[in-house]
């Protein structure tokens, strides 16, 4: 039946697919199970939920844009240099800043 391509996603072919969709769907809402649905060995659709649909739109919009790149690359270059902040005083500095 289906196949695990890996942890997160699934292959399953539409014949398997028809009789079995309302377990999919609940798969995909319950567990945020994606699938790839296959025909004649071809993809020809992908399901997941909303919520992983947002999240992958989201993540496409911040990587086209070229600030916001800069801006994560800085910091990822930052984090290397050791220039961290603590949580403990990151909570401090916000609970100064609650005035």
């Amino acid at each position: 039946m289906e196949r695990a391509v890996n942890d997160m996603v699934n292959t399953i072919t539409l014949k398997e697919l028809r009789p079995d969709l309302p377990g999919v769907i609940k798969k995909i809402d319950a567990r945020l199970d994606r699938y790839i649905v296959t025909k004649r060995g071809k993809p020809i659709a992908v399901m997941l939920s909303p919520d992983d649909y947002e999240g992958l739109l989201e993540t496409i919009e911040i990587l086209s844009s070229k600030e916001t790149l800069k801006r994560i690359k800085q910091a990822r270059q930052e984090i290397r240099e050791g220039k961290t902040v603590s949580l403990e005083k990151l909570r401090a500095k916000i609970e100064k800043l609650d005035v």
